[in-house]
């Protein structure tokens, strides 16, 4: 897990909305200059429903164009219901808002398997025009099967990603779609996710026509997904994939040499990896001659104390 905050989002300086009687507050960025981030964390008096109100009143929402959501909690953990409600019941007071963070939460603060989420579809359903969305955690994340014209970017970080939602978003028409990025997890914090729970995603078809680049990463299941990437049709139409952060070993990596071509790609990112010295030259030979970029960098050694592992879990 990440241990800074964003800095950029969207294209735009992260600007996190400072505390009342804070000098900054009276010299505020222009409303559509940055990416405005909120942070109720360790502010007794100032709870997530009040922060959200001084945001309102002091900042022109008609002009923002991308909002990080920070720690919303400010005691105990709380689910992401009391930052949805608020953001859903005024998505008209937010007519140019094209990016949104949910969670931009780091270790410190709490486990990436920690943060409690929530019911994500109601936010896609109040923002048509929405072009990327991206979720930290995994507990509790849900979605709605849902059609959305807009969204670009969907990209959901976990270390244990709900099945259930990896379905739903299989079930999901997003035709606008050009990036996916799915951090499926382990089985140890709930990423319990199996073949047939990923493969409407890599079928594709009418529901994902303009995706360009696929992630399928941080899996415990990494070399049965590598085998079905291998004979998917959806990697046709890509111009990058990333099965990277998992346990990829050569089992996995030897069915995507044996698959269908992967020489049109750009870019194909394995990164953290347990492949072995030959199986790397392979891979580096089949592809570097075709202008693919392939990522092998941070490979694991198979045989160590506990096995093979996700580079992000609790």
């Amino acid at each position: 897990m990440t241990s800074e905050h964003l800095t950029r989002f969207h294209g735009l300086p992260v600007f996190t909305f400072p505390e009342a009687g804070d000098p900054e507050t009276a010299e505020l960025p222009a409303p559509g200059s940055v990416a405005w981030r909120l942070d109720a964390l360790w502010h007794d008096d100032r709870p997530f429903a009040s922060l959200w109100r001084e945001f309102l009143g002091a900042v022109d929402s008609a002009q923002v164009r991308a909002l990080v959501i920070g720690p919303w909690w400010h005691d105990e953990y709380t689910d992401l219901d009391e930052v949805l409600e608020p953001l859903v019941a005024d998505a008209d007071r937010f007519p140019e808002l094209r990016a949104l963070f949910l969670a931009d939460v780091v270790g410190e603060e709490c486990e990436i398997s920690w943060i409690q989420l929530g019911d994500i579809t109601p936010v896609l359903n109040a923002f048509p025009l929405l072009e990327k969305l991206t979720t930290r955690g995994g507990e509790n994340l849900v979605l709605q099967p849902v059609r959305h014209e807009a969204l670009r970017v969907l990209r959901c970080e976990s270390g244990g990603l709900p099945p259930e939602f990896v379905r739903a978003v299989g079930a999901c028409d997003f035709p606008a779609l050009d990036h996916l990025e799915l951090w499926l997890g382990t089985s140890w914090y709930g990423g319990d996710s199996q073949l047939p729970d990923v493969m409407p995603i890599l079928e594709g078809g009418a529901r994902f026509p303009r995706l360009r680049h696929l992630g399928l990463q941080n899996s415990d299941i990494q070399d049965e997904i590598a085998t079905a990437v291998a004979g998917a049709p959806i990697v046709a139409q890509l111009e990058s994939l990333t099965l990277s952060m998992g346990v990829l070993s050569d089992e996995g990596a030897a069915a995507l040499l044996t698959g269908q071509p992967l020489t049109h790609l750009r870019q194909l990112d394995l990164c953290h990896h347990f492949l072995s010295d030959p199986m790397m030259q392979r891979l580096r030979s089949a592809l570097e001659p075709h202008s693919v970029e392939v990522d092998l960098s941070f490979r694991h050694m198979a045989g160590h104390v506990g096995g093979r592992y996700v580079a992000v879990g609790e």
